[in-house]
């Protein structure tokens, strides 16, 4: 009966066994192209990252932010609107270093829209992949130094070489790993390098960048009958205008800055979209695109750093401490001033401009003139310095750190000297800004109604003439100075010490002086010499 039974059940069994595992093969099969789909489905979706306005610490940290809400949110496409001039290079390397960290299924595309120069076009190179938006530049990433007329002054080698080792080495790294051609990269940062663009006579197609040495070899020093590369006279964008190239197409005295047509012509670019729904569509994201922009947090802390608005406070800080020592116990002006002080310097310090330098020099500052004010006689060396380190902090929160160079050396990159420049704008618009507010306070304030009902009318000479005759010290009158006169002080007058004031001089305590005039309650004096006499 053993035998029967695996005669007639085998066959059926072992197909039976057949059909499952088919069964089996096929699900398996089916879930894996299933979850393949979904994983490609998934793989395709893209997130627009804006970048706009000066780089900073604050467009980094935003950045970071932003980028982890998008991979959280499933996109593997992150696509970086670049609207740029540049800015902070120690910001932007971090940038970069961020967008090449991202995983190897992680699609970054850089968009420039207009402009990415300095800081934007290192960000936009360190990307996967390059668009342009019509009409949109990007390159120009060289330190360079402005001389005291204005104009451009050329670095040492020994300078240039520390100002552009970080930048040359984040540039090199970003194309060995894009395949952007390395002569070009350069060229954007160093000035002096030369590159012509070549075409292979027997194949107009296949194009390389040389340098002037190969250029040379190739061309002007190969025998007519022998020559094989020729200069490109011209290329043909995708819409089938034809553009003329100037040879070569960076000079040793430019830096290289490339168009959209240029940028694509040079293999820098995928090519050039409209919009972020034509990107989608040439990048095959599927589904809606989300844009992740700045927080209200974000966008306040760089509104701090405006120009306009650090200008604003730096004069309300003039005014306000102005007003509280010409009234001390007004209390409010010096808080106002404490107030737009403390905004001052913890906006640029929260953006990365200011170090910590920046703060210890103006507290330093502060110092020595409450030193030389309440302290020293006179106004000498102590509120020289004091005022001095004043301004160097304040210029100091406008100028971003540079790589590898020292604090306090003279800075190498157009984004260091750009925030001096800005700096200086700003430090002389807030000083002429304070005063003509203390004029118009001065001459307008005490006849509005609101300071009518706070401070009474200036009283007039007759209501502060005393009831009874003279007292206190009159013209003519020769006293002893009882305590150090700075202006003020007092003096004594026979049995009498009396409130006076010297005119303008210190006055030190125990010398003789001489009452000369009298108004309303004030006694002003001068001091007499040993040998004068009344």
């Amino acid at each position: 009966m053993n035998v029967r039974y695996s005669r007639h059940c085998g066959p059926r069994r072992r197909r039976f066994r057949r059909v499952l595992m088919a069964g089996a093969i096929a699900l398996l099969v089916g879930s894996s192209i299933a979850n393949s789909t979904t994983s490609a489905a998934r793989g395709q979706r893209a997130a627009v990252l804006p970048i706009r306005g000066v780089i900073d610490d604050i467009q980094r940290d935003s950045l970071a932010r932003r980028i982890a809400a998008a991979r959280e949110a499933g996109a593997t496409i992150l696509i970086f609107e670049l609207d740029t001039p540049g800015g902070l290079v120690t910001s932007a390397l971090d940038i970069c270093r961020m967008i090449k960290g991202q995983p190897a299924d992680v699609r970054t595309v850089a968009w420039v829209n207009p402009q990415a120069y300095s800081a934007g076009a290192m960000i936009s190179v360190a990307c996967n992949e390059i668009w342009m938006a019509p009409s949109s530049s990007l390159g120009d990433c060289a330190p360079i130094m402005v001389a005291p007329t204005g104009g451009v002054q050329e670095l040492g080698e020994a300078e240039r070489a520390k100002a552009e080792s970080p930048i040359l080495q984040e540039f090199r790294d970003s194309a060995a790993r894009n395949g952007y051609d390395p002569l070009l990269s350069r060229a954007m940062v160093a000035v002096g390098d030369e590159v012509w663009w070549l075409e292979r006579l027997s194949d107009p197609t296949v194009r390389r960048f040389v340098g002037p040495q190969e250029k040379k070899r190739l061309i002007d020093d190969a025998p007519a009958g022998e020559r094989e590369w020729q200069l490109v006279e011209s290329f043909t964008t995708s819409s089938g205008r034809e553009i003329a190239v100037m040879q070569p197409v960076d000079r040793a005295n430019e830096l290289l800055t490339m168009s959209q047509y240029d940028a694509v012509a040079f293999g820098f670019a995928r090519g050039i979209v409209a919009s972020v729904d034509e990107l989608a569509a040439e990048l095959g994201a599927v589904g809606s695109v989300t844009r992740y922009e700045l927080t209200g947090w974000e966008r306040f802390a760089a509104w701090l750093n405006s120009p306009v608005v650090r200008g604003i406070l730096l004069a309300l800080v003039m005014l306000g401490a102005y007003i509280e020592f010409q009234s001390p116990g007004l209390i409010l002006p010096g808080a106002v001033a404490l107030l737009a002080l403390a905004i001052f310097l913890a906006a640029p310090y929260a953006a990365g401009l200011a170090d910590v330098w920046t703060l210890i020099l103006f507290a330093l500052g502060l110092i020595l003139l409450a030193v030389e004010i309440f302290v020293l006689p006179g106004f000498g060396i102590a509120g020289i310095l004091g005022i001095a380190l004043i301004i160097v902090a304040i210029l100091g929160s406008f100028v971003p750190s540079e790589p590898e160079v020292p604090s306090f050396s003279l800075p190498t990159l157009r984004g260091t000297w750009t925030g001096l420049v800005t700096g200086l704008k700003v430090l002389l618009g807030s000083t002429v800004a304070s005063v003509i507010g203390v004029f118009l306070l001065a001459k307008y304030l005490p006849k509005t109604r609101v300071a009518g009902g706070v401070v009474s009318d200036n009283p007039r000479a007759e209501t502060l003439a005393p009831d009874e005759g003279p007292v206190g010290a009159q013209v003519g009158d020769i006293g002893v100075v009882t305590g150090a006169l700075r202006p003020g002080g007092q003096a004594r007058f026979g049995s009498e010490i009396v409130d006076v004031q010297s005119q303008g001089e210190y006055v030190e305590a125990g010398r003789r002086v001489q009452v000369i005039r009298r108004v309303g309650m004030s006694i002003i004096v001068r001091p007499l010499a040993d040998e004068e006499t009344a």
